[in-house]
């Protein structure tokens, strides 16, 4: 399944989770909300065997999650089941990234309506991962999110088949180039400098020790920002702003 981050992140290539483990100074931590144990253990076990000394909190209830999203610092991510037994789904959501704040959250559920979905991430959710997907699409979105992407099934279909828009503010370029490049993150002008060296996907994702899925998303994501559609256009854009990407 493809999946949109920022935009649209096409096919990935797999690694085992095992090889690609995260080590962290400051331990992440996560908050799972979800009405069911067996999935919070589920989510839980993962994130734990991906991320050491990962931190986890759970809640099974609206109220309980609003509280320690509240109550707790630092959490790094919030991972969200649209459908909690106390409280409508939509105002839920809403009542939950209130709490949430700054704290990017991962909307995780059975839904699969394209309208459900992009009506999550305009409400302000960070992603939308399928309650379906194996776990390396989870895998995909965490870091996507966290370095300030969007990632949600892409595209999106409506019940009746029909292909639903989601409109995201800042998704059109809309500054001097110059101010666009300056405007990446370092993430991505980390990217943007290795692919003008020369370096395909599969050579930055091995310099950056990432899948060669995440530089294509990175990749989609500075190619609309700058309005290019390609790498050719990219690299004289680039050269047009009059910037220079040190190593």
């Amino acid at each position: 399944m493809d999946h949109l981050a920022q935009h649209v992140h096409g096919s990935v290539e797999l690694e085992p989770m095992s090889a690609r483990r995260v080590p962290t100074v400051d331990p992440f931590k996560f908050l799972i909300v979800d009405d069911h144990a067996l999935v919070r253990y589920g989510l839980a076990l993962a994130l734990r065997h991906r991320y050491d000394g990962a931190v986890i909190l759970e809640a099974g209830s609206l109220a309980e999650a609003m509280r320690k999203a509240r109550a707790e610092s630092n959490i790094t991510a919030i991972l969200y089941d649209l459908q909690m037994g106390d409280s409508d789904e939509h105002c839920g959501l809403a009542d939950m990234l209130e709490a949430a704040g700054d704290v990017p959250l991962i909307v995780v559920s059975g839904a699969t309506d394209g309208t459900v979905i992009a009506s999550c991430i305009r409400a302000g959710a960070r992603g939308f991962v399928h309650k379906g997907c194996e776990w390396v699409v989870l895998d995909q979105a965490l870091p996507i999110v966290l370095e300030g992407g969007l990632f949600a099934p892409a595209p999106p279909a409506a019940r009746d088949g029909r292909p639903v828009r989601i409109a995201i503010a800042d998704s059109a370029p809309t500054k001097p180039e110059s101010d666009a490049v300056n405007a990446l993150t370092d993430r991505q002008r980390e990217v943007l400098r290795l692919l003008l060296e020369g370096q395909s996907n599969k050579e930055i994702a091995r310099a950056l020790g990432v899948l060669e899925g995440t530089i294509k998303v990175h990749l989609r994501t500075v190619m609309q920002r700058l309005g290019v559609r390609n790498r050719t256009q990219l690299a004289l854009a680039t050269m047009r702003a009059g910037i220079r990407l040190q190593s």
